[in-house]
C-alpha cells in the first residue's frame, strides 16, 4: 500500500499525499543520494517516474475538460 495512506498529517494540498510519496522517493534515489544531483535533476532523468505519472494524472483530474476547476474541488 502507497505510504500516503499511512497515519500522517493533511498538508491540506491538492494531491498532498502522492506529492510527499514522490518527494520521498526522489530524496532517497540513488540518484541524490550517491550522485548528488538534485531531486529536480532526477525527476528529469526519469526517477521515480510512477509517482510522477500518478502525481500529474492527479493534478489533471482535478481540472474540467472546460478549462475550469470541477465543481468536486471547490468544497
Amino acid at each position: 500500500m502507497p505510504k500516503y495512506y499511512e497515519d500522517k498529517e493533511e498538508d491540506g494540498r491538492a494531491c498532498g499525499g502522492v506529492r510527499e510519496d514522490l518527494r520521498q522517493c526522489l530524496l532517497e534515489s540513488p540518484c541524490v543520494l550517491q550522485e548528488n544531483k538534485s531531486p529536480k535533476q532526477c525527476l528529469r532523468e526519469g526517477h521515480c517516474r510512477s509517482l510522477q505519472v500518478t502525481f500529474f494524472a492527479c493534478k489533471r483530474s482535478m481540472v474540467s475538460v472546460h478549462g475550469g476547476f470541477s465543481a468536486t474541488d471547490l468544497d
